[in-house]
C-alpha cells in the first residue's frame, strides 16, 4: 500500500533531579527544513521538499508533547533524566479516503541517572496517557522507549 512518511527528531538535555519546577523545557527539533521554519505542502502534494510541511509538524507535536509529559512525570517523583532523544515517524496511507495520519511511532532514547529501568518505563507510559497531543489525535500514537540507566 502506498503511503507517505514524515519524520521529526527532538533532543533535550539537562536534569530533572531538582524537581518539577527546576528543569528546562527548552529542546531542539529537527525536520528536513531550514532554521526559519518556512512551510509548504509535502512535495508529494506539489509543495517544496526543502520546507517543513504540516504533516511533519503533527509528528513533531506528538514527539515534543510526549517528552514534556515524561519529563514532568519524572521530575515529580525525583527521577533524574539527563537526556531524551526521539526519532519519531508518522505514516499516512493514501487509502482509504479521506487520507489521514493513521499512526505515529515515537522511539525515545532516555538516559536517567540512578533509577530503576522498569519504573522509568512505567513513567513513559503514564506520560503517554496524559499527553495532550496524543489524546487529541485520531490515529494511533505508540511509544517504544529505549532506556539507559547511567551511574
Amino acid at each position: 500500500m502506498a503511503k507517505h512518511e514524515y519524520t521529526a527528531t527532538i533532543v533535550w538535555s539537562g536534569s530533572t533531579g531538582g524537581g518539577y519546577r527546576s528543569f528546562s523545557r527548552e529542546h531542539t527539533a529537527s525536520l528536513t527544513a531550514t532554521e526559519d521554519l518556512m512551510l509548504s505542502a509535502d512535495a508529494a502534494f506539489r509543495g517544496d521538499a526543502d520546507r517543513t510541511n504540516p504533516e511533519q509538524l503533527v509528528v513533531l507535536a506528538a514527539s515534543s508533547c510526549q517528552m514534556l509529559s515524561f519529563l514532568g512525570a519524572a521530575a515529580r517523583v525525583g527521577v533524574d533524566v539527563v537526556s531524551y532523544e526521539d526519532s519519531a515517524r508518522g505514516s499516512m496511507p493514501l487509502k482509504p479516503v479521506p487520507v489521514s495520519i493513521t499512526e505515529i511511532e515515537l522511539r525515545p532514547l532516555i538516559r536517567v541517572r540512578g533509577a530503576e529501568h522498569g519504573f522509568v518505563n512505567d513513567l513513559v507510559h503514564q506520560a503517554h496517557e496524559h499527553c495532550y497531543i496524543a489524546n487529541s489525535l485520531r490515529g494511533e500514537v505508540r511509544v517504544i522507549p529505549a532506556i539507559e540507566v547511567i551511574a
